[in-house]
């Protein structure tokens, strides 16, 4: 199964290193003192994911002395993840390596079968690291499993480390980042998510320490836009922020790209290969950006019809599934997708709602907000958030059950601060308020002065819609009498625009 040898960077490329089996390798070494194994042989099992590791003690005349091995365990209850066999001369050593070694193996496997992990889906640890107290990290943590389920990955561990604010060449020290690497192979886990997004330098550094798949906030929250879009406008927005994310993380190293850097045969090619590639991105990214100016020129048609039809604009804004999609639905009688997940609106909709004696105004609904939404992401999905630019009215939907709804809350000020939007009026509206005792969701309303409704209960939009008649009448006419404004009896009169 395995082959006794010394390890070192370059010949352990060449050996399996999956997170659901042994690599292939057992290493045993000598020592003059007669010794047991160390924690740091021990970390080396674990962290290698060996076969086996062994020590052999050599007595002062030259012959072998005591052996002492120790092995990986199949994830178990105690979560012990290795156990040291009782020292033995080695002339009277009981293990016959292979035979236990494949024994060892079907173990190791057969315990990852039984974990809860859906079939066909990936399993991850998540890692918070940062200079923020442990409830805040919890909370992190809470969402970027949140983040992870929408795509599918199964949360096996989740780990929170406080750091200092200094830069660290891992995030983590290499000594923790260790720990849960080999956390990671001893749980079966397929990948680590970094809560943190991870500079140029760290990513490279990570890479070289491990081949686990790594990935950090911003590649899940683009990976999870790629998955929404739909529309030609929003697959563009998409591509052109994974590639800007991607090219100052472009480096010569891995199966695809020859390593550049000192050394015989290290230069030429490797190099070529590498600007070659940081070209085609490049040439890619002014590509997109072209046809972003173009659909940002027809944007600048659809609304100039608009302010010709003088209709009021109004546009909903909010934290990601706070619900503005299905109060949407139920105020225009529409039927965009509403499902109960993060980032599940990426194209703008605009429906029309059309009140009695024939007055009317455009619905918006957009792209939802995060804490730390990556800037690659502002900058590629900036023209879809320019439609609130026009905006005469932005209804701030915020979700009441929320256990950070402070936190939430300031993500889109500081969001809608950063697109000089701050300055439009706002209504606050806090949605799922049927989620907490009726008491307690009246005075969180007091408290921020918003107007409470579940969007999935039309019979508590009263308030808003009354709201809302009494703004609208103002922005189109101080002359007519207020006209309750009420959900379009006919889809017809609920099209889109």
């Amino acid at each position: 199964m395995g082959t006794d040898m010394v390890l070192s960077p370059i010949t352990l490329s060449k050996f399996r290193a999956g997170p659901r089996s042994l690599r292939g390798l057992r290493l045993i070494r000598t020592q003059l003192q007669d010794r047991p194994l160390s924690q740091e042989d021990l970390t080396d099992l674990g962290y290698l994911r060996l076969d086996l590791i062994g020590l052999l003690s050599v007595s002062q005349n030259g012959t072998p002395g005591t052996l002492y091995l120790a092995h990986l365990l199949p994830l178990n209850v105690t979560g012990q993840l290795c156990e040291v066999l009782k020292p033995t001369p080695l002339q009277e050593c009981p293990v016959v390596f292979d035979q236990f070694i494949k024994n060892l193996e079907t173990d190791l496997q057969g315990a990852l079968k039984h974990h809860a992990v859906t079939s066909g889906s990936e399993s991850a640890i998540l890692v918070s690291a940062s200079s923020l107290g442990r409830a805040e990290q919890e909370e992190r943590l809470a969402e970027l499993a949140d983040l992870a389920a929408s795509v599918g990955v199964t949360v096996i561990d989740k780990i929170a480390q406080r750091i200092g604010d200094g830069h660290q060449r891992y995030l983590l020290g290499s000594g923790k980042l260790k720990e849960v690497l080999i956390q990671t192979l001893h749980k079966g886990a397929d990948m680590i998510i970094f809560d943190q997004t991870l500079t140029p330098a760290q990513a490279r550094a990570i890479a070289e320490m491990t081949d686990i798949k790594i990935i950090d906030r911003t590649q899940l929250i683009l990976d999870i836009f790629a998955r929404r879009a739909h529309s030609r406008e929003g697959k563009v927005q998409v591509e052109l922020a994974q590639l800007r994310y991607l090219l100052p993380r472009l480096s010569g190293q891995g199966t695809q790209l020859s390593r550049l850097g000192g050394g015989i045969g290290t230069r030429g090619p490797g190099e070529t290969k590498l600007e070659t590639d940081r070209r085609k991105i490049r040439d890619r990214i002014t590509h997109l950006e072209r046809e972003i100016e173009q659909f940002s020129k027809h944007q600048g048609q659809r609304r100039a019809r608009r302010e010709r039809q003088g209709l009021p604009v109004l546009s909903f804004v909010g934290y990601t599934n706070a619900g503005k999609s299905t109060l949407l639905n139920i105020l225009t009688e529409s039927h965009v997708s509403a499902e109960n997940r993060l980032f599940e609106t990426l194209d703008t909709t605009s429906r029309r709602l059309r009140f009695p004696q024939d007055r009317e105004v455009i619905v918006t609904d957009t792209v939802g907000f995060i804490r730390d939404l990556p800037k690659e992401l502002v900058g590629a999905f900036r023209t879809t958030l320019e439609e609130l630019r026009e905006a005469d009215l932005l209804l701030h939907v915020v979700d009441a059950s929320a256990p950070d709804i402070d936190v939430q809350m300031k993500a889109v000020l500081d969001i809608l601060e950063e697109l000089a939007l701050d300055k439009i009026p706002q209504v606050l509206i806090f949605n799922k308020c049927d989620q907490l005792p009726p008491a307690q969701a009246e005075a969180l309303c007091r408290r921020y002065d918003a107007i409470g409704i579940c969007a999935l209960n039309a019979s508590t939009l009263q308030p808003l819609i009354d709201h809302l008649a009494t703004r609208i009448h103002t922005m189109t006419s101080t002359q007519e009498p207020d006209i309750p404004l009420q959900p379009a009896p006919d889809p017809a009169l609920a099209s889109p625009i």
